[in-house]
């Protein structure tokens, strides 16, 4: 239960952080660094970062941006499947 209640935690900070990136580039100020919207998702906040791509239309065409995101999310997936079905025996080496 712990896991999921820091990914939704997490997941609504990077969402209410893209939001707010977003209202600042509308009205051209200062914007969040790419680099911390990436600390979040790394975090965990991927979820929220991704319904806040969509919904926002924010981040979905800058594709550096889109090509790291998405190995992130893979990362997640790829920890997650390895602790659930393999024993964590992959990032155990790490």
């Amino acid at each position: 239960m712990i896991p999921l209640a820091a990914y939704g935690i997490v997941s609504l900070l990077a969402f209410l952080l893209y939001w707010h990136d977003k209202r600042r580039a509308r009205a051209e100020q200062w914007r969040t660094p790419e680099n911390i919207l990436h600390a979040l998702e790394f975090a965990g906040g991927w979820p929220g970062g991704l319904l806040a791509q969509q919904l926002f239309r924010h981040k979905t065409r800058k594709v550096s941006f889109q090509v790291l995101f998405w190995l992130i999310v893979l990362l997640h997936q790829v920890f997650w499947i390895d602790l659930l079905f393999v024993g964590g025996h992959l990032f155990a080496l790490i």
